[in-house]
């Protein structure tokens, strides 16, 4: 049987995580509180913001933006920052 957790992105019981996304508490935090679900929209959000944004995994500046986006999407439901091209695209 699946694992599952009250999802803090999407308000209710659904799939947990197989494993923790990336080491660390906020991994951790991650792993114990958000769905399969709620993680694949991060993971799409987050490539738009990497592509838009040029950012370098490597560059920590870049790695800490994606860290406080991911944080205000899954668990403190605000919208991330989004280009202004994108924006006026949609």
């Amino acid at each position: 049987m699946s694992r599952t957790v009250n999802c803090a992105k999407m308000g209710e019981e659904l799939e947990g995580l197989d494993f923790a996304p990336f080491p660390g508490e906020l991994g951790q935090k991650v792993y114990e509180n958000i769905s399969k679900e709620a993680w694949k929209q991060w993971l799409n959000q987050q490539t738009i913001l990497i592509n838009e944004y040029r950012l370098s995994s490597l560059d920590p500046k870049a790695r800490s933006f994606l860290q406080e986006e991911m944080q205000k999407f899954l668990f403190e439901n605000q919208d991330i920052t989004m280009p202004d091209e994108y924006n006026s695209v949609k």
